[in-house]
Protein backbone atom coordinates (compact mmCIF):
# COMPACT_ATOMS: atom_id res chain seq x y z
CA UNK A 1 0.00 0.00 0.00
CA UNK A 2 1.33 3.20 -0.94
CA UNK A 3 1.33 6.12 1.82
CA UNK A 4 1.16 9.58 0.56
CA UNK A 5 2.97 12.26 2.46
CA UNK A 6 0.54 14.60 4.16
CA UNK A 7 0.57 18.19 2.60
CA UNK A 8 2.49 20.83 4.79
CA UNK A 9 -0.27 23.47 5.59
CA UNK A 10 0.71 27.23 6.05
CA UNK A 11 2.10 28.47 9.82
CA UNK A 12 -0.46 31.45 8.92
CA UNK A 13 -3.01 29.10 7.91
CA UNK A 14 -6.63 30.16 9.66
CA UNK A 15 -5.08 33.43 10.68
CA UNK A 16 -6.22 37.11 9.78
CA UNK A 17 -3.32 39.48 8.56
CA UNK A 18 -3.47 41.39 11.20
CA UNK A 19 -3.12 38.40 13.46
CA UNK A 20 0.11 36.94 10.59
CA UNK A 21 1.38 39.98 11.18
CA UNK A 22 1.69 40.48 14.79
CA UNK A 23 3.39 37.15 14.65
CA UNK A 24 5.39 37.66 12.08
CA UNK A 25 9.67 37.36 12.89
CA UNK A 26 11.09 39.80 11.11
CA UNK A 27 14.41 37.94 12.18
CA UNK A 28 13.56 34.75 10.47
CA UNK A 29 15.89 36.46 7.48
CA UNK A 30 18.86 37.88 6.73
CA UNK A 31 19.04 41.99 6.44
CA UNK A 32 21.34 43.86 4.22
CA UNK A 33 21.59 47.58 5.04
CA UNK A 34 20.51 50.18 2.51
CA UNK A 35 22.21 53.31 1.74
CA UNK A 36 21.74 56.01 -0.36
CA UNK A 37 25.08 58.00 -2.27
CA UNK A 38 24.67 61.12 -4.13
CA UNK A 39 26.58 62.38 -7.03
CA UNK A 40 26.43 65.99 -6.84
CA UNK A 41 28.30 66.74 -10.46
CA UNK A 42 28.49 70.56 -11.62
CA UNK A 43 31.48 71.46 -14.99
CA UNK A 44 33.65 74.20 -14.50
CA UNK A 45 36.53 74.89 -16.66
CA UNK A 46 35.26 72.57 -19.29
CA UNK A 47 35.45 69.63 -17.09
CA UNK A 48 32.96 67.66 -15.30
CA UNK A 49 33.57 67.87 -11.26
CA UNK A 50 32.05 65.71 -8.78
CA UNK A 51 31.92 66.69 -5.10
CA UNK A 52 33.71 64.65 -3.01
CA UNK A 53 34.17 63.73 1.07
CA UNK A 54 37.11 62.66 2.68
CA UNK A 55 36.58 59.77 5.16
CA UNK A 56 37.18 60.51 8.80
CA UNK A 57 36.74 56.71 9.92
CA UNK A 58 37.25 53.18 8.84
CA UNK A 59 36.66 51.75 6.77
CA UNK A 60 38.93 53.40 3.63
CA UNK A 61 39.57 56.33 6.52
CA UNK A 62 41.55 59.28 4.16
CA UNK A 63 40.11 58.20 1.03
CA UNK A 64 37.16 60.19 -0.60
CA UNK A 65 33.71 59.22 -0.82
CA UNK A 66 30.51 60.67 -2.43
CA UNK A 67 28.28 62.03 0.00
CA UNK A 68 26.20 59.37 1.49
CA UNK A 69 24.35 57.65 4.58
CA UNK A 70 22.34 54.66 5.47
CA UNK A 71 18.38 55.00 4.87
CA UNK A 72 16.22 54.92 7.89
CA UNK A 73 13.51 52.36 8.65
CA UNK A 74 10.87 54.94 8.18
CA UNK A 75 12.59 56.99 5.23
CA UNK A 76 11.98 56.48 1.60
CA UNK A 77 15.04 56.50 -0.71
CA UNK A 78 14.07 59.80 -2.17
CA UNK A 79 14.15 61.40 1.02
CA UNK A 80 16.75 59.79 2.46
CA UNK A 81 18.71 61.13 -0.52
CA UNK A 82 17.40 64.89 -0.05
CA UNK A 83 18.34 64.49 4.04
CA UNK A 84 21.60 63.98 2.64
CA UNK A 85 21.92 66.46 0.10
CA UNK A 86 21.00 68.69 3.15
CA UNK A 87 23.51 67.82 5.55
CA UNK A 88 26.71 66.70 3.94
CA UNK A 89 26.19 69.76 0.69
CA UNK A 90 24.00 72.42 2.21
CA UNK A 91 21.56 71.83 -0.66
CA UNK A 92 17.93 71.95 -0.69
CA UNK A 93 16.88 71.94 -4.19
CA UNK A 94 18.58 70.44 -7.25
CA UNK A 95 18.12 68.08 -10.26
CA UNK A 96 18.33 65.05 -8.82
CA UNK A 97 17.32 61.73 -10.46
CA UNK A 98 17.86 57.76 -8.80
CA UNK A 99 20.37 56.45 -11.14
CA UNK A 100 21.04 52.80 -10.24
CA UNK A 101 21.67 49.92 -7.52
CA UNK A 102 24.35 48.81 -6.40
CA UNK A 103 24.46 45.61 -5.11
CA UNK A 104 27.88 44.06 -5.33
CA UNK A 105 27.83 41.43 -2.06
CA UNK A 106 31.51 42.86 -1.20
CA UNK A 107 31.31 46.28 -2.10
CA UNK A 108 31.16 47.79 1.82
CA UNK A 109 33.42 45.45 4.19
CA UNK A 110 31.88 46.50 6.66
CA UNK A 111 28.74 44.45 6.09
CA UNK A 112 26.10 43.70 3.01
CA UNK A 113 25.39 46.76 2.23
CA UNK A 114 22.96 48.06 -1.05
CA UNK A 115 23.47 51.23 -2.39
CA UNK A 116 20.62 53.00 -4.42
CA UNK A 117 23.04 55.95 -6.28
CA UNK A 118 21.35 59.37 -7.09
CA UNK A 119 23.12 61.91 -9.39
CA UNK A 120 22.36 65.98 -8.57
CA UNK A 121 23.13 68.78 -11.10
CA UNK A 122 24.26 71.75 -9.42
CA UNK A 123 25.31 74.97 -10.62
CA UNK A 124 29.72 75.51 -10.08
CA UNK A 125 28.90 78.47 -7.70
CA UNK A 126 26.15 76.77 -5.57
CA UNK A 127 29.60 73.84 -4.97
CA UNK A 128 32.70 76.07 -5.40
CA UNK A 129 32.16 77.47 -1.52
CA UNK A 130 31.79 74.22 0.00
CA UNK A 131 34.50 72.61 -1.41
CA UNK A 132 37.24 75.59 0.22
CA UNK A 133 36.90 73.10 3.32
CA UNK A 134 40.05 70.27 3.73
CA UNK A 135 37.49 67.48 3.81
CA UNK A 136 35.73 68.56 1.32
CA UNK A 137 36.42 68.69 -2.77
CA UNK A 138 35.38 69.12 -6.27
CA UNK A 139 37.29 66.28 -8.13
CA UNK A 140 37.61 66.15 -11.53
CA UNK A 141 36.00 63.18 -13.42
CA UNK A 142 38.15 61.80 -16.44
CA UNK A 143 36.40 59.89 -18.16
CA UNK A 144 38.64 57.02 -19.94
CA UNK A 145 36.02 55.65 -22.58
CA UNK A 146 34.45 57.58 -25.66
CA UNK A 147 30.20 57.39 -26.17
CA UNK A 148 28.73 55.74 -24.03
CA UNK A 149 30.80 52.66 -23.36
CA UNK A 150 30.97 52.83 -19.65
CA UNK A 151 33.33 51.76 -16.82
CA UNK A 152 34.52 53.08 -13.75
CA UNK A 153 36.03 56.20 -13.93
CA UNK A 154 39.20 58.37 -12.86
CA UNK A 155 39.51 61.04 -10.40
CA UNK A 156 42.25 63.77 -9.86
CA UNK A 157 42.37 66.69 -7.37
CA UNK A 158 42.27 70.86 -9.12
CA UNK A 159 46.40 69.87 -8.97
CA UNK A 160 45.86 66.67 -11.22
CA UNK A 161 47.04 64.33 -8.20
CA UNK A 162 45.09 60.98 -8.66
CA UNK A 163 42.80 60.57 -5.52
CA UNK A 164 41.41 57.47 -3.72
CA UNK A 165 38.09 56.36 -3.46
CA UNK A 166 36.32 54.98 -1.43
CA UNK A 167 33.74 51.42 -2.11
CA UNK A 168 32.88 51.35 -5.60
CA UNK A 169 32.09 55.17 -6.19
CA UNK A 170 34.47 55.66 -9.26
CA UNK A 171 31.85 52.84 -10.76
CA UNK A 172 28.88 54.83 -9.72
CA UNK A 173 29.86 57.99 -11.34
CA UNK A 174 31.02 55.71 -14.51
CA UNK A 175 27.11 55.38 -14.47
CA UNK A 176 26.23 58.60 -14.11
CA UNK A 177 28.40 59.63 -17.09
CA UNK A 178 26.77 56.88 -18.89
CA UNK A 179 23.67 58.42 -18.07
CA UNK A 180 24.21 61.91 -18.54
CA UNK A 181 25.46 61.22 -22.54
CA UNK A 182 22.24 59.20 -23.14
CA UNK A 183 20.04 61.92 -21.99
CA UNK A 184 21.35 65.04 -22.24
CA UNK A 185 20.20 65.14 -26.17
CA UNK A 186 17.18 64.89 -25.35
CA UNK A 187 16.30 65.88 -21.41
CA UNK A 188 16.77 69.23 -20.34
CA UNK A 189 20.15 68.58 -17.91
CA UNK A 190 22.61 71.11 -19.68
CA UNK A 191 20.18 73.78 -18.32
CA UNK A 192 21.01 72.62 -14.36
CA UNK A 193 24.22 73.13 -15.00
CA UNK A 194 23.77 77.08 -15.55
CA UNK A 195 23.30 79.83 -14.08
CA UNK A 196 19.71 81.84 -14.72
CA UNK A 197 20.82 83.47 -17.69
CA UNK A 198 23.92 82.16 -19.89
CA UNK A 199 24.20 82.03 -23.55
CA UNK A 200 24.22 79.57 -26.66
CA UNK A 201 27.68 78.98 -26.47
CA UNK A 202 27.58 78.30 -22.66
CA UNK A 203 24.91 75.34 -23.10
CA UNK A 204 26.87 73.87 -25.70
CA UNK A 205 30.08 73.81 -24.27
CA UNK A 206 28.49 71.89 -21.28
CA UNK A 207 26.86 69.71 -23.37
CA UNK A 208 30.45 69.37 -24.81
CA UNK A 209 31.62 68.32 -21.65
CA UNK A 210 29.35 66.46 -20.87
CA UNK A 211 29.94 64.26 -24.18
CA UNK A 212 33.45 64.54 -23.83
CA UNK A 213 33.18 65.90 -27.96
CA UNK A 214 33.05 68.51 -29.86
CA UNK A 215 29.60 70.26 -31.94
CA UNK A 216 28.70 72.32 -34.41
CA UNK A 217 28.06 75.08 -33.65
CA UNK A 218 25.56 75.78 -36.35
CA UNK A 219 23.37 72.83 -35.49
CA UNK A 220 23.86 73.13 -32.20
CA UNK A 221 22.06 76.37 -32.34
CA UNK A 222 19.25 75.31 -34.84
CA UNK A 223 18.69 72.39 -32.84
CA UNK A 224 18.36 73.89 -28.99
CA UNK A 225 16.37 77.26 -30.67
CA UNK A 226 14.05 74.76 -32.59
CA UNK A 227 13.66 73.03 -29.24
CA UNK A 228 11.48 75.39 -27.43
CA UNK A 229 12.80 75.42 -24.54
CA UNK A 230 14.48 78.89 -24.06
CA UNK A 231 13.53 82.43 -24.04
CA UNK A 232 15.80 85.12 -25.26
CA UNK A 233 16.22 87.91 -22.32
CA UNK A 234 17.14 90.65 -24.72
CA UNK A 235 19.95 91.09 -23.06
CA UNK A 236 23.74 91.13 -24.25
CA UNK A 237 26.92 90.15 -22.85
CA UNK A 238 29.16 92.59 -21.25
CA UNK A 239 33.05 93.88 -21.17
CA UNK A 240 33.82 90.33 -24.10
CA UNK A 241 36.56 90.99 -26.51
CA UNK A 242 33.76 89.46 -29.74
CA UNK A 243 30.82 90.40 -30.35
CA UNK A 244 28.53 89.73 -27.60
CA UNK A 245 26.28 87.29 -27.65
CA UNK A 246 22.55 87.40 -25.96
CA UNK A 247 21.39 86.07 -22.91
CA UNK A 248 18.58 82.88 -22.70
CA UNK A 249 17.21 81.17 -19.86
CA UNK A 250 15.50 78.15 -19.83
CA UNK A 251 11.59 77.83 -20.34
CA UNK A 252 10.61 74.72 -18.01
CA UNK A 253 7.81 72.30 -19.31
CA UNK A 254 8.67 72.12 -22.78
CA UNK A 255 8.79 68.51 -24.18
CA UNK A 256 10.39 68.75 -27.85
CA UNK A 257 8.90 66.46 -30.46
CA UNK A 258 11.21 63.17 -30.47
Amino acid sequence: MTIKAKPKTSTNEGLNEADFLARYDANAFEHPSVAVDVALVTVHEDQLRVLLLQRDSHPYKGAWALPGGFVGMKESLDSAAARVLREKARIQKAFVEQLYTFGAPARDPRTRVISVAYYALVEYQKLQQLAQKPSHCLATLVVPWQGEAGGPVKLQSALGQPLRTAFDHQEVLGVAVQRLRAKVDYAPLGFQLLPKAFTLLDLQRVHETILGRSLNKDSFRRRTLASGRLRATGVMEQAVGHRPAEHYQYVPGITPAQ
